[in-house]
């Protein structure tokens, strides 16, 4: 995720790090270019702060639920869409954090392709020397964690579907767009695919 700050300039890449705030009415943030300001995890506000960021006149919004809320002078719809009046340079360097190896690697383990209960795995274990980085570190499901163990991938008979690396922003872009949040809501869909490859 992006860096912490808390300075006046940096509230549009303010990621919500608590998802129970996104489960009612969340409002995807698009860039001043009309493309998501990220993808992964994809650009989501709590109501309240897309309000927020209506009234101290950041953000115009694009569409809006049906529900509505109410201050003591007026009634408004909560927003659903907001575009960011001033544009934001994307990073390039792709954060090292557990959300982003657990979609580089797809949300599987790189072991057995099983896509529940992960965790991650040292492919050289510290022990003999491995450090934790994008070239070294893979999602696991736990039985091939506690098989491989702090063994060498030759000793635990295991085999990687795909060596680890860095991952481009425009490589987690894509992989992103592959994993949307469980709410969709139908107003988002137009600014979160349109620029995906048509199919043939």
């Amino acid at each position: 995720m992006l860096d912490d700050h808390h300075g006046e300039a940096d509230f549009r890449t303010q990621f919500v790090r608590d998802p129970a705030s996104l489960r009612r009415n969340p409002a995807l943030v698009l860039n001043a270019d009309f493309r998501p300001l990220s993808y992964y995890p994809l650009s989501l506000w709590p109501w309240q702060e897309a309000i927020k960021a209506v009234f101290l006149d950041r953000v115009s919004i694009i569409a809006e639920y049906d529900e509505v809320v109410r201050s003591q002078r007026e009634a408004i719809r909560i927003p659903s869409v907001v575009v960011l009046k001033d544009y934001v340079r994307p990073r390039k360097r792709v954060a090292f954090t557990r959300f982003n190896l657990f979609l580089r690697d797809e949300f599987c383990c790189q072991y057995c392709g099983a896509r529940g209960d992960l965790t991650f795995d040292h492919v050289v274990p510290r022990s003999r020397g491995g450090v934790t980085s994008w070239d070294n570190v893979v999602a696991a499901c736990s039985p091939c964690n506690l098989k491989k163990a702090n063994r060498s991938l030759r000793q635990s008979g295991l085999r990687l579907h795909r060596a680890p690396r860095r991952p481009s922003s425009e490589e987690m872009h894509a992989i992103g767009r592959r994993f949307p949040p469980n709410h969709l809501h139908d107003s988002w869909m137009d600014y979160l695919y349109w620029d995906a490859e048509l199919e043939s």
